[in-house]
């Protein structure tokens, strides 16, 4: 799935008040990090994650790898921080819809 120009700014925005859900500290994103993302992108659909300092990769690096590994979209990345987005399957989630 790949997000259009309106969609990614729509996700920017809603990021925008969101308070980081993720943290990846000094053992960079791997598979434990992985698998506490996928489970709070079926519960949120949209996150922020926050590299802390001491990790052996970037805010991009770390976004970009989650993003594949989770088939999830990279919104954004501003700093030490990035947003994924992936749409939930799980019931009960409240959706977010996005324009076309």
């Amino acid at each position: 799935m790949t997000l259009g120009k309106k969609q990614t700014k729509q996700l920017r925005s809603q990021a925008n008040t969101l308070q980081p859900m993720l943290w990846i500290g000094k053992s960079g994103a791997g598979e434990a990090t992985a698998a506490q993302a996928a489970e709070t992108l079926d519960s949120h659909e949209l996150i922020k994650c926050v590299v802390q300092d001491g990790c052996p990769v970037d805010a991009r690096e770390a976004g970009e790898d989650l993003a594949g590994r989770l088939g999830a979209e990279l919104v954004q990345v501003i700093g030490h921080r990035f947003v994924l987005f992936r749409r939930s399957d799980k019931d009960g989630v409240k959706h977010i819809e996005l324009a076309r």
